[in-house]
């Protein structure tokens, strides 16, 4: 390999491996779990690398999160037979210099919005530290691109013009901004399942025109269409693609559902705008005639700027918020929910209460919730502590609905 852009292996045995580093704002857990899922349902051993945990084959290792531990659960793979890779990657990594520790050989670009601008200081610096994932893709790799939005286009201008591009979108993200190898025609949800028809092209053909979910949501199709460029890039053919897909049982706390009706809830990790605008729409997606009911706040010590915008798009789309605490941190909560109160209101539609105690919170909501309503809870996903004053105690919204709601639980 004489190309000064290709990251030499970390290791003599992963020469021969075939990484995917996926990137961007939201859907990166669930993208990366979805495209390892497909690979594994085309007969190959795949490494997965997410903010959750190491896994092979999607059973985890149960190791802490740290570079040897990264090498040591590759290296497990690797004495398995295993030769591909999927791997969540995040800005703040990227910014370290991680994009070339590994070598990856295709780059996914899920979408990029207002999130960790506290810790990068402007918005070009977090779209650059992004953009150090493609920058290194060689030419028989492959970049796999959101074509609805607009940074995309940005960090298309960053890839050597040999790499070969593959670009998906749906319609909730927006206009479509480049021609698209694979983009959704219409997206069903149901609290079984998400069911994609696809727009006619070689790949669609490829995966039968269509494909089924178990996870709930159209952000889950995005993820999905990401997830098949992908693995398409790495030679798993198109029947494995759409079986694998259909396999997956999804990410702990992204949109997972405690209960399947009477009323419906859900747990989500939505703790940015565009994430509250997409949980909200699956939401209301469900409700049919029914309420949309969700309960959220706002982490402390992070980027106040999006406060006001999370607020106004629960505002917009619900028709209860009920705002408390999420990790206010050193920060004082009272100040963090003014601040969502106001944008709840610019949002115009949703009724707010206030309760502080997020178990008080959750309790509240549930009595709120009719027979046909969506009850959203949503920030805090799969995390099972609450940092509060700088003291993290024990919490899991999972738990507490559970607890809650007792032999009820899907």
């Amino acid at each position: 390999m004489n190309d000064p852009r290709i990251v030499p292996a970390a290791l003599p045995w992963a020469e021969a491996w075939r990484t995917i580093g996926v990137t961007g704002t939201n859907g990166k857990t669930s993208t990366t779990v979805l495209t390892a899922a497909a690979i594994q349902a085309g007969g190959e051993r795949v490494f997965s690398s997410t903010t959750l945990d190491y896994c092979v084959d999607g059973t985890s290792l149960g190791l802490v999160r740290n570079w040897p531990n990264f090498l040591r659960a590759a290296e497990r793979c690797h004495e398995l037979g295993g030769t591909r890779a999927v791997v969540e990657i995040t800005s703040q990594a990227l910014a370290r210099g991680y994009a070339k520790r590994w070598r990856y050989d295709v780059g996914v670009f899920t979408n990029l919005s207002p999130d960790h601008f506290k810790t990068h200081g402007s918005w070009e610096h977090y779209l650059a530290s992004k953009a150090q994932l493609f920058v290194h893709l060689p030419a028989y790799g492959a970049a796999v691109l959101n074509a609805r939005d607009a940074s995309a286009s940005l960090i298309d201008r960053v890839i050597a013009a040999e790499v070969p591009r593959l670009w998906f979108g749906v319609a909730s993200r927006g206009p479509a901004l480049r021609a698209e190898d694979l983009a959704a025609r219409r997206v069903e949800v149901s609290p079984q399942g998400t069911r994609v028809t696809l727009w006619p092209s070689p790949l669609a053909e490829a995966l039968g025109g269509s494909f089924e979910l178990r996870l709930v949501g159209e952000v889950f199709a995005e993820n999905a269409l990401a997830a098949a460029c992908a693995a398409h890039a790495v030679g798993t053919a198109g029947s494995a693609i759409v079986r694998g897909l259909a396999s997956c049982a999804g990410v702990p706390g992204r949109f997972e559902l405690v209960r399947r009706d009477g009323p419906v809830v859900a747990v989500d990790y939505a703790h940015t705008p565009d994430a509250l605008t997409r949980t909200c729409a699956t939401a209301r997606s469900l409700a049919g005639s029914g309420r949309v009911i969700v309960v959220f706040g706002a982490g402390g010590d992070t980027d106040a700027g999006k406060r006001g915008p999370m607020g106004e798009a629960v505002g917009v789309a619900a028709d209860v918020a009920v705002v408390t605490t999420d990790n206010p941190r050193h920060e004082d909560p009272r100040a963090i929910a003014a601040m969502l109160i106001a944008g709840i209101e610019r949002g115009g539609r949703a009724r707010v209460i206030v309760e502080a105690d997020r178990a008080r919170a959750i309790a509240l909501a549930l009595a709120e919730a009719g027979r046909h309503d969506v009850v959203v809870v949503a920030g805090k996903g799969h995390e099972t502590g609450q940092t509060i004053a700088g003291e993290t105690l024990p919490f899991s919204d999972r738990d507490e609905l559970r607890r809650l709601l007792g032999p009820e639980v899907a």
